[in-house]
């Protein structure tokens, strides 16, 4: 059986760059072939966070970002074939997560919109490309979000333990992975998008470098008790959310009832409150007597203070990365998005209805052709 190869394109909540990888579905357990990352041009960052933040663009805004955002997936496609000698007629397909601009899986006329255009992918890689993945979940009944966990559950679940894979983007989710219950995942709430914001502002960094400036501030336990007071951290699953609740705005909000908190404190504080979110919804999870394995991944996988504070939480809990299981923590969730491209062109489910909400499992995304 000879390969079967997919190329996932993933731009995340934190507006980095975007992740790219090569995997090989032909062979009972997904292998990665190669990966690559392609910074986000700044300006292009900066016009994405803004657009987030006022959650309103003129149509000629909103228009040229899903054309520039299309451009720049498919030249980071056209880099990761050049540097890996794999040539683009022996890709199936392309699966592009696209860059999320608005969630709102809760409101009156539930929608989720996510730019970068797929028909520039297609043309300029001559590859087919799917894309458009939540809606679809979204048209019955889901959250269309979180999508990973059905490829969590493909790579990382083990019968003889409990396995849970904690995604650190910029916001934070967990797929729950046990044996004999069905595969659940949602977002706990921020992972990076907060203390990323918080440290530009106060900065001008894009992030806190090995948790360098966090290690210098307190806690602030008052400040903590009032973040976790927020309304969406108390919701039952399945929920999803992204930046148009955790944004700078909301919280210089929080903030306003603690003029005095020094900035390096409120950044020390912002860790604390990511790894309690996390922690308080592994406490939720019934008891077992099976060994419990938490698998990291992320960008905040990579932010020593975060991980150690998760470790001191859950010291029943064995912490690790999925790098050491197999699959680069940067890469992980780009390998899912080739994953559903490979579920959509074999027409085979890609959402877990017990995960997003929906009435049923679907194949997901939108196949634009190369010609």
């Amino acid at each position: 059986m000879g390969k079967e190869l997919y190329l996932g394109i993933m731009s995340g909540t934190s507006l980095d760059g975007v992740d790219t990888v090569i995997m090989d579905f032909s062979q009972t357990s997904p292998q990665m072939i190669a990966c690559g990352f392609t910074a986000m041009p700044d300006e292009l960052r900066k016009s994405l966070a803004d657009l987030c933040l006022r959650g309103e663009a003129t149509l000629l805004e909103l228009g040229e970002l899903d054309n520039r955002l299309g451009h720049l997936y498919a030249q980071s496609v056209k880099d990761l074939l050049l540097s890996s000698g794999v040539s683009a007629t022996d890709i199936r397909a392309i699966g592009c997560h696209g860059q999320t601009v608005w969630h709102s899986p809760q409101g009156r006329h539930p929608f989720t919109m996510q730019i970068g255009d797929a028909n520039v992918i297609a043309a300029l890689t001559g590859i087919t490309t799917v894309a458009d993945f939540r809606r679809k979940d979204m048209a019955y009944g889901g959250q269309g979000a979180p999508l990973v966990p059905a490829f969590h559950q493909a790579l990382f679940a083990d019968p003889q333990q409990l396995t849970v894979v904690l995604n650190m983007g910029g916001i934070s989710n967990i797929s729950i992975l046990q044996t004999g219950e069905p595969t659940r995942g949602y977002d706990t709430g921020p992972g990076n998008v907060l203390l990323d914001a918080w440290i530009e502002r106060h900065q001008g960094r894009a992030y806190d470098k090995d948790a360098q400036w966090a290690r210098q501030g307190q806690i602030n336990p008052s400040l903590l008790q009032h973040l976790l007071a927020e309304p969406f951290l108390a919701q039952a699953a399945p929920k999803s959310t992204g930046r148009e609740l955790f944004s700078l705005a909301w919280l210089l909000t929080q903030l306003e009832s603690f003029p005095d908190v020094t900035p390096v404190d409120v950044q020390a504080t912002l860790v604390e409150f990511t790894a309690t979110t996390i922690r308080d919804e592994l406490l939720k999870l019934p008891a077992t007597q099976q060994s419990k394995v938490l698998l990291a991944c992320g960008g905040g996988a990579k932010n020593p203070l975060l991980m150690a504070r998760l470790q001191d939480m859950l010291a029943d809990w064995t912490l690790g990365t999925t790098t050491a299981s197999g699959l680069d923590i940067d890469y992980v969730e780009a390998a899912a998005f080739a994953w559903l491209a490979h579920q959509r062109i074999h027409n085979l489910p890609g959402n877990v209805p017990a995960v997003t909400g929906a009435t049923k499992a679907v194949p997901l995304g939108v196949i634009y052709p190369a010609d």
